[in-house]
């Protein structure tokens, strides 16, 4: 049955070409929205928290601060209405998930870049 399910993702759901991003890098996503019969592409930039998943059914979860609350959203990787992303800053991370970023302010929430 998963084989079954696998084979179908494999072959009817399009593959788009998103580069290369992890746990600790700093991304812009670039979705549309409709409103009504009017679409307009929004944008949400912040830092990936975790990739999760595989194939077609994969996601990831980025979080931004909007003042003083930490917003948080998990985008599938394929979403229809995603655009684009594009990878402001590759963070050093050595966790594939870094949930404990949610609990740091200030200086401590900083991550170090990766110069590539």
């Amino acid at each position: 049955m998963d084989s079954l399910v696998k084979f179908v993702q494999d072959e009817f759901v399009t593959k788009k070409d998103l580069p290369e991003f992890s746990a600790g890098d700093t991304v812009t996503v670039y979705y549309e929205i409709k409103e009504g019969n009017k679409t307009r592409t929004q944008f949400f930039k912040g830092v990936v928290l975790q990739r999760k998943g595989n194939g077609s059914s994969e996601t990831f979860t980025i979080r931004k601060m909007s003042g003083t609350i930490g917003v948080e959203r998990i985008f599938p990787v394929n979403l229809p209405a995603l655009q684009k992303i594009e990878v402001n800053k590759r963070g050093k991370v050595r966790r594939a998930r870094i949930f404990y970023f949610r609990g740091l302010t200030g200086k401590k929430a900083r991550i170090k870049e990766v110069r590539r």
